[in-house]
């Protein structure tokens, strides 16, 4: 699905009033869930499955799935601070020091084709937006954000646009769209789930 921004990735609410996926997947049967999380200033390619050795294979770190993100950061990074993405940063993670894995990261020339954010991120004239293309191998809490804000950008909006060749492609916010088995292990590159 295309995960909007300002829900929670999950079917039961934390707080009253909180939007959910409970809200968003009215016809997905009862024991299906997400595979991996996008908190809920995210968003993007959400998979949803009820097939656990799935779930198993996408997020257990020792298979290395890569994930792709258009990342729109505040001012213009430098080569540096690209570089330091690429090599690993630390990051803290539950009160713990976390080198990331080393990353893909470039700079896009042109922002993503992405429809409007609702709400619009916040504007300021003074200060130039960049957006990255940023690929990772693991999946820790709020890692994207984390890593960008180490290297001094802070992330403005976050959009998962791929898991392996997987992609958004031109799905609209909030589309949800079924994929046979045999279609989604072809894009993820899993040739066995067992």
């Amino acid at each position: 699905m295309y995960y909007p921004f300002g829900y929670l990735s999950q079917f039961t609410q934390e707080a009253p009033g909180q939007k959910t996926l409970a809200d968003l997947c009215k016809v997905l049967p009862s024991d299906g869930y997400p595979i991996g999380r996008l908190d809920k200033d995210s968003e993007g390619l959400l998979l949803l499955s009820n097939d656990k050795l799935l779930n198993h294979r996408l997020l257990n770190p020792s298979f290395r799935h890569t994930r792709t993100y258009w990342v729109q950061v505040e001012g213009i990074p430098t080569a540096e601070a690209l570089e330091k993405i690429r090599q690993g940063v630390d990051i803290r993670i539950n009160k713990k020091i976390h080198r990331t894995a080393p990353a893909k990261v470039q700079q896009l020339p042109v922002p993503p084709p992405l429809a409007e954010r609702n709400p619009p991120i916040r504007f300021r004239a003074n200060i130039p937006t960049t957006w990255l293309k940023l690929q990772l191998t693991e999946g820790k809490n709020r890692q994207v954000r984390r890593m960008c804000a180490k290297v001094g950008y802070p992330t403005l909006r976050l959009v998962r646009q791929a898991s392996e060749d997987l992609q958004l492609g031109k799905m609209e916010i909030g589309e949800i769209r079924e994929i046979n088995q045999g279609e989604l292990l072809k894009f993820l590159k899993i040739s066995n789930l067992h």
